[in-house]
């Protein structure tokens, strides 16, 4: 895979030259409570799989709890609860808070890493992020929306399909956690009746650090580390042994394998497209009696990504991309375009506080974990009151997740299907209260990744249904709050988002998780 993808804020300009080189990983480490199942989803090893229901695995058959190398396993889980330091209860506190929303933490921690578009050259060229040499300037990758709503559903779908199949191997073998096969084993997070072979936490650990490896070449010792960190608090914990660890991280690689395959081969390394594209969207719609979108930028900055509509969905069929494409945008000069236009202007002169808080909320430009990421946020401090297991987070996240890049590539085939322009392009004198983003007007962006999201999140929190699509109306409005987008290109946004979320609903329904 080869993304290479740019857009930078006008704006910001001048920020971002000093500082796109590099940016660090800020780890969020927020305080949460040890993961404590309200039910262990025992009979997760029937519900339905992404992408590997026709796959088969191996895992070991396990050693008996009487044989010399699994007391020797849990010798070493006493040696290293004889002498715990204060850095290694630490890392038990960090971990026990749950794999897959610690992972989820991380993956938006390396995606606003990379949220950093490159500068251009002093030539006027802009430079490409490459796969085939992730460390050298620009970074590889630039995580801009769609390659980060990517990254979040591959991930997300990943560690599900290995859970799932982590289940049928624990209730297959069924061995006990340490703690209950030794009573001089301390349980140092909360105790469980899922056998412990293989990992839950291994698993994700191996499934999730190779999906980091393609999305994120660049970051090998940071991903690495926090593999190992999570592998050896689960010993120190009393929650696993080595045999659990090693045959849990090898199943997860196994399934991580399905999943890379397809990534390989879901056309998102063209999605760049080609100069001849980029004079062929402007073409046809001249043709059409339109203006063509241009880029604000000085000089000029070819178009984000335009062909992500190309991007294999998870949810539904390259056919079904086209098929909810939405109505065309008001034709300029219409009565309701102007209308929509006067109304941007207004906009941009409403320096209210409600409409800068609104914006600045959810702006999640450069340096952000993107509006895809923000809703990963939203989404998991809900599910911790909720007291998930391991799989259900990872299948609650890969619904959401998959919801967001099937939002992404529907979006992208509206965006350069019309090629419309931006509010900013067709009248002087409006000033955003946010970055103008580098590619066209209709649909707004923000608002079909807030429609899916939100319908997934009251799908899987009933009672927090209004409240969601509550948060996603705000966040489709800050885009015109912000003099960015038509009126038109949110509301028709939000609609289309939640039609793409309507898919991962249909899904979750028909899973056996429920």
């Amino acid at each position: 895979m080869r993304t290479r993808i740019l857009y930078i804020s006008i704006l910001t300009a001048a920020t971002i030259f000093t500082g796109a080189c590099k940016k660090d990983i800020t780890e969020r480490n927020e305080t949460f409570p040890a993961l404590s199942p309200a039910n262990i989803d025992l009979n997760a090893d029937t519900w339905s799989p992404i992408l590997t229901a026709s796959s088969t695995f191996t895992v070991a058959t396990p050693d008996a709890i009487t044989a010399p190398n699994y007391i020797a396993d849990l010798n070493e889980i006493k040696s290293y609860q004889k002498n715990l330091t204060d850095d290694q209860r630490a890392i038990i506190k960090y971990w026990s808070a749950g794999s897959v929303l610690r992972w989820n933490e991380i993956l938006r921690e390396l995606v606003a890493k990379h949220n950093l578009p490159p500068y251009q050259n002093d030539d006027g060229s802009y430079p490409f992020p490459s796969a085939a040499n992730p460390l050298a300037y620009p970074l590889f990758p630039f995580s801009n929306p769609p390659y980060a709503a990517r990254a979040y559903a591959y991930v997300s779908a990943a560690q599900y399909d290995a859970l799932v199949q982590a289940w049928k191997f624990k209730k297959q073998f069924n061995r006990a956690a340490p703690y209950k096969n030794d009573v001089n084993v301390q349980a140092l997070v909360p105790k469980s009746d899922l056998p412990s072979y293989p990992s839950e936490d291994a698993v994700v650990a191996g499934v999730t650090s190779k999906m980091m490896e393609l999305l994120f070449p660049g970051d090998l010792d940071y991903i690495r580390q926090k593999v190992a960190e999570e592998k050896l608090y689960r010993i120190m914990a009393g929650a696993n042994t080595r045999s659990d660890i090693d045959a849990g991280e090898n199943l997860g690689r196994q399934v991580a394998d399905v999943f890379l395959a397809r990534a390989r081969g879901d056309k998102a390394g063209a999605a760049i497209g080609t100069q001849a594209d980029w004079t062929n969207f402007e073409t046809v719609a001249k043709a059409a009696g339109n203006t063509p979108w241009i880029s604000l930028e000085t000089p000029h900055r070819p178009p984000m990504l335009p062909l992500f509509t190309k991007v294999t969905p998870f949810l539904f069929s390259t056919t079904t991309v086209a098929a909810i494409r939405p109505p065309a945008p008001y034709k300029e000069g219409s009565p309701e375009y102007e209308k929509d236009l006067k109304e941007v202007m207004a906009m941009s002169q409403d320096k209210s506080r409600e409409h800068e808080r609104v914006v600045a909320f959810w702006a999640d430009g450069v340096g952000t974990a993107t509006p895809p990421g923000h809703w990963n946020t939203i989404a998991a401090e809900e599910f911790v009151k909720h007291n998930y297991s391991e799989v259900r987070w990872a299948r609650n996240l890969a619904l959401l997740n998959m919801a967001e890049m099937d939002a992404a590539i529907v979006c992208w085939d509206a965006k350069y299907y019309y090629f419309n322009p931006r509010p900013t392009q067709m009248i002087a004198g409006i000033k955003t209260l946010t970055g103008i983003p580098n590619f066209p007007s209709y649909t707004s962006g923000h608002s079909n990744f807030s429609g899916a999201a939100a319908t997934v999140l009251g799908y899987l929190v009933p009672e927090r249904a209004n409240d969601f699509m509550v948060m996603a109306q705000e966040a489709a409005k800050s885009r015109l709050w912000g003099a960015i987008h038509y009126r038109n290109d949110c509301e028709v946004g939000l609609t289309t988002g939640i039609k793409v979320g309507e898919y991962a609903v249909a899904r979750a329904k028909a899973d056996g998780a429920n």
